[in-house]
């Protein structure tokens, strides 16, 4: 008969190789710009050392919602609805990681977590949060992405020059801040781009 120490010792073995399977499955199934296949959690940001504004993996800190179908502006940072879908709430979530970074061209095409984004990374950034998407488009990209017209949840506005969303009620732009250029919240919806847009919505939302 095995000993208390010897069987202890075999059940902590199992465990440590359950965390191991586990920890490299997770890995395995991020891509090159640290995603995974829509519908699931996106990996954790993995190519800077600086750590994102919340909680690394989604979902693991509770976030508060307003009541209603409108998202609501506090401070700067977006309240999601708490009527609105979980995928739509993700969004918002993400795009609270990035409210306070600079505009950089070509920001948030290389990698998805970056010093600064231009508009459609922003844009690119937030949709990627819910799992919407799965590698970042530019502006002409997102004016053929998804379906068309305005969606109940998520509007995106694309040309060939700018791109922004309107999620819950709050647009998503990095043109119109009075503080500088970059990903930032509007209670406005209006754009303040001139020129014809093309109006895409994820399917379902």
């Amino acid at each position: 008969m095995l000993s208390k120490r010897t069987r202890l010792g075999g059940a902590l073995a199992l465990v440590l190789l359950a965390l191991l399977i586990n920890t490299g499955g997770a890995s395995a199934a991020c891509n090159q710009f640290g995603g995974v296949s829509a519908g699931q959690d996106p990996c954790a940001p993995e190519t800077s050392t600086e750590a994102p504004p919340v909680a690394a993996v989604p979902g693991t800190t509770p976030v508060p919602t307003v009541p209603g179908a409108r998202a609501k502006l506090v401070e700067g940072m977006a309240i999601a609805p708490a009527s609105a879908p979980p995928a739509v709430k993700k969004v918002i979530e993400w795009a609270n990681r990035i409210r306070t970074k600079p505009y950089v061209w070509g920001g948030g095409h290389g990698k998805w977590w970056d010093t600064g984004y231009d508009c459609s990374g922003a844009v690119s950034y937030a949709l990627r949060g819910g799992g919407l998407i799965t590698s970042p488009l530019d502006s002409t990209g997102l004016m053929s992405w998804g379906e068309p017209e305005a969606g109940r949840w998520i509007s995106v506005y694309a040309n060939a020059g700018h791109t922004y969303a309107v999620i819950a009620g709050l647009r998503w732009d990095t043109a119109g801040s009075a503080d500088g250029t970059g990903p930032r919240w509007y209670a406005d919806t209006a754009s303040v781009v001139s020129g014809k847009l093309a109006v895409r919505h994820p399917l379902g939302y």
